[in-house]
């Protein structure tokens, strides 16, 4: 018998006890400071942003310090008070915690709460990260331009609350297994890195055509397809977004290599009579040309999206080329930096013009060749990125397993 289930049957004979948050503990809203307050050495605190981009279930030390005036008006957690992030971007960010077993206290910002409280404080930190916690908390959150919930929302949630010498066997448990699968998955990331590079130095290496090869033509992007993107005017007068529909926005956040559709606006309620010019097909190659130039992605169905500002959209003469063979040229470090770079202008932001995309120069081999060259970097595309095989599938598994396993 495990050393864990001695303890319950010991401790617990009758079963652990539930209860919510706001009885065994109080939470108190942080205060408000901005970038504008923070510098390298001064008074430890923690953004509502880092909770879930910087932190592990738990942190002894900080990266961020603010300005000593600003500290004195601030809400602090003690050591082993537990920070809740209240505010995020999505549904998802919401509640997850991060212990604070700092030596000192640690300024909060407004968007969490400080959580006070007398258990085990890593012990409550691993359950507000489990999908029955969040489950709990779905009803009390309010969305909008960010989600959000009150402190009275948080302290609904109802969690088991067993005796101290169980809180401390299951977080012994838990570490040990989070050590090693921190070490295992950063083993696997180091390996993907290292493929990633393999199948870039493959892709650029099948992508160098010699300029005097007979049977490679070079041609520009405007003798072979047509270069088009949404209108200001367009977009100011017809297109309206919505959370919901059928008919997506493809916006530069969209375009990364392949269409990415985390995070997307609809159509639905736009005059789409007035934007045929942005409607967008299959093949269709989408470029961004603001800010970050040159992320490239292939439309993969008809009659689903439009053009959003900021990125072109690149319809080429398939007689001639293959989009997808064009989508991988693109990615080539030789295209970034010998057409890219040279086109590209720096004002505010880096930008191109659709003349300077017009202008780029591609090799054009015949279309077996394409072909051919198309199936051997998807099938190495796919080993490198895709979430069902190779090692991004070995990854999200093992992430999966120790999620199922803190959560049993």
């Amino acid at each position: 018998m495990s050393r864990l289930r001695e303890l319950i049957e010991e401790l617990c004979p009758d079963g652990v006890e539930y209860r919510k948050l706001g009885e065994i503990g109080t939470l108190i809203r942080g205060k408000r400071f901005v970038k504008n307050d923070f510098i390298e050495v001064g008074v430890p605190a923690i953004h509502y942003g880092e909770l879930y981009t910087h932190y592990g279930i738990s942190a002894s030390e900080v990266k961020t310090h603010i300005r000593s005036e600003i500290a004195l008006k601030m809400r602090y957690a003690q050591p082993n008070d537990i920070v809740i992030v209240g505010a995020g971007e999505t549904i998802e960010d919401i509640g997850i915690g991060v212990a604070w077993l700092g030596k000192r206290a640690v300024a909060v910002h407004d968007a969490c709460y400080i959580f006070h409280h007398e258990l085990n404080p890593v012990f409550i930190s691993y359950i507000l990260r489990t999908e029955a916690y969040h489950r709990q908390l779905k009803k009390y959150i309010t969305t909008g331009k960010i989600s959000s919930i009150s402190a009275n929302g948080i302290g609904q949630a109802i969690i088991p609350v067993p005796p101290l010498p169980i809180q401390n066997e299951i977080v012994k448990l838990l570490d040990n297994f989070t050590e090693l699968t921190a070490e295992l998955t950063a083993e696997l990331t180091a390996e993907l890195v290292l493929r990633k590079k393999q199948y870039n130095f493959y892709r650029d290496s099948l992508l160098n055509f010699d300029q005097n090869d007979r049977d490679v033509e070079w041609k520009t992007i405007g003798m072979i397809g047509d270069v088009t993107k949404l209108a200001g005017f367009e977009f100011t007068k017809y297109v309206t977004y919505v959370e919901t529909g059928k008919i997506i926005a493809l916006r530069g956040l969209n375009v990364k290599g392949k269409l990415d559709l985390t995070d997307v606006k609809y159509l639905d309620g736009s005059d789409l009579t007035k934007l045929e010019r942005s409607k967008l097909y299959k093949d269709d190659i989408l470029f961004t040309y603001v800010g970050t130039v040159g992320q490239v992605a292939l439309v993969d169905c008809d009659d689903k999206y439009y053009l959003a500002p900021n990125v072109a959209r690149i319809r080429l003469d398939k007689e001639v080329v293959d989009p997808a063979y064009i989508r991988y040229f693109f990615q080539t470090e030789y295209f970034m930096r010998k057409q890219i770079e040279k086109y590209a202008k720096t004002s505010s932001m880096k930008n191109l013009t659709m003349e300077n995309i017009r202008k780029f120069q591609v090799p054009i081999p015949p279309l077996e060749v394409q072909a051919k060259i198309v199936s051997i970097l998807d099938r190495f595309d796919t080993l490198c990125n895709d979430l069902s095989l190779g090692l991004p599938a070995e990854i999200a598994a093992r992430r999966k397993q120790y999620e199922y396993y803190r959560d049993t």
